[in-house]
C-alpha cells in the first residue's frame, strides 16, 4: 500500500507520518510546500503553495491512498483582509487540484481531514453533533471545509474514487500548540482561573487517537464513501479537564467561581468573546457510527492521553 501524506509538517502530520513509517505493509511518501533540513529525506516532495495551480504528478506516481491534511487552519486572531478568499484557495481550490490529478494518476482512495466545525461550533449540554447531520458552518474556515467535502463527494461519484471524510473536534497530544498550550502554561504556573462553575461537556481527542482511526481508513473496506467524527468517547467540562491537567502536572487547580454570563460579558468588552465560548459552551460530538461501520474505538483513553501530553510538555521544558 502507497501511501501520500499531504501536511506532514504540521502538529497531526508529524504524528501520523511517524506512524506510517512504523507499519511494515504500508510505504509512505510526503507532500511539503518547501523544502527543509527535516523533510530533506527520501520520499519527499516539494509541491510549493497549495491552490489551484500545484502540480502534485510527481508526488502521485505509483500511489493508491492521499491522506490530504494540508490546509489552511482556522485562526482565533485573523489578520488577512479577506479570509473567505484565503481559505478558499487552499482547502477548496487547492484540495480540488490535488483530487483530480489524484484521479488522473489512478488513486483508489483519498482520506479528507476536514473538522467538527462543518456540524457547527456548539451543541447544548445534553446534545450531539452526529456524522450524518446537515452541516451549519458559521465561519470561513469551516465553510471552506464544508465547500471541499461537497465537491469531493461528487468527484467521487463520478470518478470511482473512493473518499474518506473524517471531521475531528480540538486534537491535543505531544507538541500540541495554541489555545491547549497556553492552558497547560497557566495551569502549570498556577495561575487563578474564572471557571470553576463551567459545567459544559466537551469532546476533544488525542492526536494517536486520530491517527489509528486514520490509519484503520486507510485499507477498511467499510470506510468508503463515509464521513466519520472522532473523539476520545470520554466528554469533560472546561473545569474537569483543568484538575486533570492539574493532577499530571502535579500542581494546584487553582479554580474560583465567576457567573458564566459575566464571563462572557467581559470577554465580548476585551474582544474574546469566541475564546470565551470555546472555553464555557458545549460540544460534543456521538462516535458510534464510527465505531459500528468500523469495529474501531478509542485504542487511548482520555487519561492515557493527557497523561502523554503533559510528560511531553515536561520534558520539552527540561
Amino acid at each position: 500500500m502507497n501511501v501520500l501524506l499531504t501536511g506532514a509538517n504540521g502538529f497531526l502530520g508529524r504524528a501520523l507520518k511517524k506512524d506510517l513509517e512504523s507499519r511494515p505493509a504500508i510505504t509512505s511518501s510526503t507532500a511539503y510546500r518547501s523544502r527543509t533540513s527535516e523533510n530533506d529525506e527520501p520520499g519527499s516532495h516539494i509541491v510549493g503553495d497549495i491552490d489551484a495551480h500545484t502540480n502534485w504528478a510527481k508526488a502521485l506516481e505509483g500511489v493508491n491512498v492521499v491522506i490530504h491534511c494540508a490546509a489552511r487552519v482556522h485562526i482565533m486572531n485573523e489578520t488577512d483582509t479577506a479570509p473567505e478568499k484565503a481559505f478558499r484557495s487552499v482547502n477548496v481550490d487547492g484540495t480540488l487540484q490535488l483530487a483530480h490529478q489524484a484521479i488522473a494518476a489512478g488513486v483508489s482512495r483519498f482520506i479528507f481531514i476536514s473538522t467538527i466545525k462543518v456540524n457547527g461550533d456548539l451543541t447544548a449540554r445534553d446534545e450531539a453533533f452526529y456524522a450524518d447531520d446537515v452541516p451549519c458552518p458559521s465561519d470561513a474556515y469551516a465553510q471552506s471545509k464544508w465547500e471541499a467535502e461537497q465537491e469531493l463527494t461528487a468527484l467521487a461519484k463520478s470518478s470511482g474514487m473512493e473518499l474518506v471524510i473524517i471531521r475531528p473536534p480540538l486534537v491535543y497530544g505531544p507538541g500540541v500548540k495554541a489555545n491547549f498550550l497556553t492552558l497547560l502554561n497557566l495551569v502549570d504556573k498556577g495561575i487563578p482561573l474564572p471557571l470553576g462553575s463551567v459545567d459544559n461537556s466537551r469532546s476533544i481527542v488525542f492526536v494517536g487517537n486520530l491517527v489509528d482511526l486514520i490509519v484503520t481508513c486507510v485499507e477498511h473496506q467499510d470506510a468508503a464513501n463515509q464521513v466519520f467524527l472522532i473523539s476520545d468517547s470520554d466528554d469533560v467540562s472546561t473545569a474537569v479537564l483543568i484538575r486533570r491537567l492539574a493532577h499530571f502536572l502535579d500542581a494546584k487547580s487553582r479554580l474560583f467561581d465567576i457567573p458564566v454570563w459575566m464571563l462572557v460579558a467581559v470577554s465580548t468588552m476585551l474582544g474574546k468573546r469566541a475564546l470565551t465560548l470555546r472555553l464555557c459552551e458545549s460540544l460534543t460530538v456521538d462516535i458510534s457510527k464510527t465505531i459500528q461501520t468500523l469495529g474501531w474505538s478509542p485504542p487511548y483513553s482520555l487519561d492515557e492521553g493527557l497523561k502523554r501530553t503533559v510528560d511531553a510538555y515536561k520534558d520539552a521544558k527540561l
